[in-house]
């Protein structure tokens, strides 16, 4: 006689696993964190450039008027004071 066959249900795929949380030891805060640190320190390094500019154009300004009557030698060391700060101004500028 014949031996009846027994039947089996096999699956084709395993059950996908419960998703594992990240393995990274930052957690999101941090990250975050440090992004937005390093967004304020390069708004931080362009308001310095900036306020460079607003110095030294101010400081030539004031030399300006802090002489009422000029002659013409402090006319020209006047001149001189405020190329040299243009000439600095477009060193820092430039990149």
């Amino acid at each position: 006689m014949a031996v009846p066959q027994k039947w089996e249900v096999i699956q084709d795929e395993l059950e996908p696993e419960k998703a594992a949380p990240p393995t990274d030891t930052q957690p999101l805060g941090l990250d975050l964190l440090l992004l937005s640190l390093k967004t304020l320190s390069q708004r931080a390094i362009t308001a310095v450039t900036n306020l460079f500019t607003l110095v030294t154009m101010a400081g030539t300004w004031f030399l300006w008027y802090k002489t009422p009557d000029p002659n013409p030698l402090q006319i020209v060391h006047l001149s001189i004071f405020a190329a040299f700060v243009l000439a600095a101004n477009w060193l820092v500028r430039r990149k």
